[in-house]
């Protein structure tokens, strides 16, 4: 007796075609095959066409990890009697990152109340703040000094205008957001008995987006002093300043001596926040 081979679907049909399933009761379905070929597909060839465009070569990492082994030997064996260099910039650093976050923060608070869909009902400047807001923040602080390094002068000026900029940008995105999940109906009650929309706001939801907005505030100062750190490679003040002097100079064990101050002051910082965040939750 001869047996009939059974002829199974193209890999096409067997990939990305409906499988088609009967049930129990005598009912048929359709399960959809997986995406997951195609995705995964889709990306191998997004990697490759970045790798030829970027000109990526492992080899190249390969042959020059000797090099960067002894420049990370160097940096990591810093120059502590380098460190009364550092205090100046640093404090610059700090000032720019404390004075820019406090502006940038105040700014950010109105123009929040702004971009709240549930507080402003006025479509076209709701659109129009949210838009400017979105341009704040997608440029990079670096962009910011830079241009405004040109304008003002080199400097700290600059870098603190930078910094204020940014964070308005980001603590008004962060606050309309949470404004916009608020209880509304105390503030529709205070709305009803007269009062303004800014008394309203302040007495029915500063409240509830206080630890909140003292949250982002903190947030931005962590990543102001991160930021405010490499402003100096555009001329405006601060541990930047000391780091491209150093690394242009080749000095690795004075760069190391920066890069751990500047560990050490953002660790500080983390746990300073952290007990901030802590006595306000």
């Amino acid at each position: 007796m001869s047996t009939a081979k059974i002829k199974k679907p193209p890999l096409f049909d067997r990939v990305f075609k409906p499988e088609h399933i009967v049930l129990e009761n005598g009912h048929s379905v359709d399960r959809p095959r997986s995406r997951m070929p195609l995705i995964l597909g889709s990306l191998l060839v997004v990697i490759v066409i970045s790798l030829k465009m970027t000109g990526f070569d492992f080899s190249v990492i390969i042959n020059r990890a000797r090099e960067l082994t002894v420049i990370l030997g160097q940096i990591f064996q810093p120059n502590f009697s380098y460190f009364p260099n550092i205090v100046r910039p640093l404090v610059e650093t700090i000032k720019m990152s404390i004075l820019g976050t406090v502006i940038g923060c105040l700014i950010g608070l109105p123009l929040a109340i702004l971009a709240s869909s549930n507080i402003n009902h006025h479509k076209p400047s709701l659109l129009a703040i949210r838009f400017i807001l979105s341009i704040m923040r997608s440029v990079p602080t670096l962009i910011y000094a830079s241009v405004l390094a040109l304008v003002f002068g080199l400097g700290t000026f600059a870098g603190t205008l930078a910094i204020t900029i940014f964070t308005v940008g980001i603590v008004a995105k962060m606050l309309y957001e949470s404004i916009e999940t608020i209880d509304m109906k105390p503030y529709e009650a205070m709305i009803s008995f007269g009062a303004t929309t800014l008394q309203a706001f302040w007495t029915a939801c500063m409240p509830q987006i206080l630890p909140t907005y003292v949250d982002d505030c903190l947030y931005c100062f962590e990543l102001n002093v991160r930021a405010s750190s490499i402003l100096g490679y555009v001329g405006a003040g601060g541990l930047g300043v000391l780091i491209r002097e150093r690394t242009g100079l080749r000095a690795y064990n004075d760069l190391g001596m920066v890069l751990l101050i500047l560990f050490l002051v953002v660790l500080v910082i983390d746990f300073v926040n952290d007990y901030i965040r802590s006595k306000i939750s």
